[in-house]
This record gives C-alpha cells, sequence and structure tokens, in this order.
C-alpha cells in the first residue's frame, strides 16, 4: 500500500517526501487513505481519495462541482474572517494542474489538504456536538444560498427523488434476483404500507411550494468535522453529491443519521430508538444558521422530511440486499438487511413523536439564537 500511496502522492502538486500512509474512515462508497508528507522540519497530511468510478459515472462533472463550491465556500469563509483552511475543503491538484488524477488502470485519485485538530464522529457522543453539527449543515447551506444551481452538474441523478427510489424498490421486489424476497417480507411490508409519501416532497416542488437550492444530500453526521478544543462543527465533508436538491433532503437525513441510539447497522434493535431530544438540539442549531432564509413551507416540513429521509434511507438499503448487496459494503450476509430493520425501527419512533417535533421546530424558530455551545 505505501507503495502505491507513494507513487499516487508523486502525481499531485505536494512537496516534500512520501512518510507513511494507509486506509482512513469509515466510508461505504470511496477508499480513503491518510498519507504524511515530510516538509522542512514538520510534515503535513493529506487525504488520498480513490473515487468509486461505479457510483460515479460523470467524475469530470463531480469534480467540477467540488472545484465550483469549494471555491464559493472559501470566498465567503474568507470575506467574514474565517479560517480557509479549516472551514471548507482544499483540493490539491495534479502537477499538470487538475482536480483530480486518471490513472493508466483507470482509476480516479483525488488529494485534500488534512485538517487536523478536528475529527469525525460515528454516533452522538455530546449533545452539544449535535448543535454543532446542525449549525455546521445549516452554515454550508447559508453559504451556498446565492450559489447559482444551474452551474453544478447532476452527479447522481435523481438522488433523493423518493418517488423513483421507491419505484427501483418495487422494482426489485418484483425480479428479486437473489432469491431474498422471502426472508424479508414484513419489511418489504412496511414500505409499502408508507408509499403514500414518497412523493409529498417532489409534488411540492412541481407545485412551486419548495425552492430548489444547493444542497450536500448526504448529511450524516460523520460528514461534519467537529473541532476537538471548542466542540463547533468545523467543516462539512465528503462533497460528492453537492447539487440542486431541496433544504429538507439535508434536514431529514441528518436526523436519520443522528437521532438513532443504536448503530446504522445495528442487528439487536431494542437497541433502536428515536431520540426527540437530539432532534430538539439539531433543529436548534440548524434553525439558527438558516432562519434567515428559509421558506415557512420549508419549515413546516421538516419533522415530516425526517420521517420521508429516513424511509428512503431504508429502502435503499433493502433494494440492495434484495439485490444481493450490489451497491454499499457488507461484511455479513444480512448487512444490508440489517441496516433497513434499523431505518424502520427509528420511522415507527418519529411517526409516534410527530406532534412533539413540531413543537420543538416551533420553538427553535422562537428563539433568538444564542448557540447551544459544548454544555447543551
Amino acid at each position: 500500500m505505501d507503495a502505491d500511496l507513494r507513487a499516487i502522492g508523486r502525481q499531485f502538486a505536494i512537496s516534500g517526501e512520501y512518510v507513511s500512509g494507509g486506509p482512513y474512515g469509515m466510508g461505504h462508497i470511496n477508499d480513503t487513505f491518510a498519507a504524511t508528507f515530510r516538509q522542512g522540519n514538520g510534515s503535513t497530511r493529506f487525504i488520498l481519495q480513490r473515487i468509486n468510478h461505479h457510483v460515479f459515472k460523470n467524475i469530470e462533472g463531480l469534480m467540477s462541482n467540488i472545484v465550483a463550491v469549494t471555491g464559493h465556500l472559501s470566498s465567503k469563509i474568507r470575506a467574514g474572517g474565517g479560517d480557509v483552511l479549516r472551514e471548507t475543503l482544499n483540493l490539491v491538484p495534479t502537477r499538470d494542474g487538475c482536480s483530480f488524477l486518471q490513472t493508466e488502470a483507470g482509476e480516479s485519485w483525488r488529494v485534500y489538504v488534512f485538517i487536523e485538530g478536528a475529527r469525525t464522529y460515528e454516533s452522538v457522543e455530546r449533545m452539544g456536538h449535535v448543535y454543532a453539527a446542525g449549525r455546521a449543515y445549516g452554515n454550508f447551506q447559508n453559504l451556498l444560498s446565492d450559489f447559482p444551481s444551474e452551474a453544478l452538474v447532476e452527479t447522481i441523478p435523481d438522488f433523493h427523488h423518493t418517488g423513483k427510489r421507491f419505484e427501483d424498490f418495487l422494482n426489485a421486489v418484483d425480479t428479486d434476483v437473489a432469491n431474498r424476497a422471502r426472508t424479508a417480507i414484513p419489511e418489504i411490508e412496511f414500505v409499502t404500507k408508507r408509499g403514500q409519501l414518497v412523493t409529498v416532497l417532489v409534488d411540492l416542488l412541481k407545485e412551486g411550494r419548495l425552492r430548489r437550492r444547493i444542497t450536500h444530500n448526504d448529511t450524516k453526521f460523520n460528514n461534519v468535522m467537529i473541532d476537538d478544543r471548542n466542540g463547533e462543527g468545523v467543516c462539512v465533508i465528503d462533497l460528492d453529491t453537492v447539487m440542486p436538491g431541496l433544504s429538507l433532503y439535508d434536514f431529514g437525513d441528518s436526523i436519520r443519521s443522528m437521532a438513532n441510539t443504536g448503530a446504522e447497522d445495528e442487528p439487536d434493535l431494542s437497541h433502536v430508538e428515536f431520540d426527540l431530544e437530539v432532534f430538539a438540539a439539531y433543529t436548534r442549531g440548524y434553525l439558527d444558521a438558516t432562519r434567515s432564509f428559509l421558506d415557512r413551507e420549508e419549515i413546516e416540513r421538516l419533522p415530516l422530511a425526517a420521517i420521508l429521509m429516513t424511509l428512503e434511507c431504508g429502502m435503499r438499503f433493502l433494494e440492495d440486499y434484495l439485490r444481493g448487496d450490489t451497491y454499499f459494503r457488507t461484511t455479513r450476509p444480512d448487512h444490508n438487511l440489517d441496516r433497513s430493520r434499523t431505518q424502520f425501527k427509528l420511522i415507527e419512533g418519529m411517526e409516534e413523536a410527530q406532534e412533539a417535533m413540531a413543537l420543538h421546530v416551533e420553538r427553535s424558530l422562537a428563539e433568538s439564537g444564542d448557540g447551544g455551545g459544548e454544555g447543551a
């Protein structure tokens, strides 16, 4: 691995001598590595990432999006007196000035400057981190609120078109290529009973009641870097799916990711509950950063978005299970089935708490925005 990373690193505009490197993080899609280079009397780390071309068919468009979005974010952060090297991702170009490297073997690689003094979390450890993540994602949307949506490529068409996701799911049930449908009958019934929900947001968009915005589209808790010192959200990472979408997609997916008391692939569902306290903390942070530009329709639909994005994710896990585990990485035979079950258990908790969720939204909206902080 060292030899491979050393060879890849040489192709990028990185000064200094390669020291060491290895796998980094727990991403499902791309292959990510951290590599250290000796520079002067010290050393600097970089993230080297092999992009999954099976998932992302248009890598040139994807990288064009990232260049445009990080450039816009950098300008806004710099104008506001922020730290550009920590508050947004910074691409390192190849030695011939390209945003990514295409190897003779057909692989696509990119390099980012490593953000030190901050880390991501797979699960919630402190409530202050939840507020920080909500504010970080809200600020991400805020900084991009004036970015022209037509300037971005749709890297995965219809990524959060839940109606089409539902059609794909039904197709997977009907074709049953892996002969697994008989082992997932309760889960299949859970999804089909909620089929009336799947087009709600896209229908509101068609009617002009929701506004298309630039959104992250993969707002898991582990896509926000939290500062080691003060617990604040430093940087939103993993920009592969940044494209035009709905603010509700980002909010809902965050709640799906953070408000689960268990792991995303927890096989023991007794550990999986919907954490209303997490919902309240995230909502407070998110609205502190977005209340100035979100429409009332968007704000009122926040609880629904949490349910719908969790349903969409559960459908995707279950569809992949029915197709033989061809999209998400798995480490055991029923891994994707376990993942779908956790999402469906989470939905049941959300459905029971809808009124309380709406009340927390209204309370957060009425607050002055005095923040959450580490002690929240």
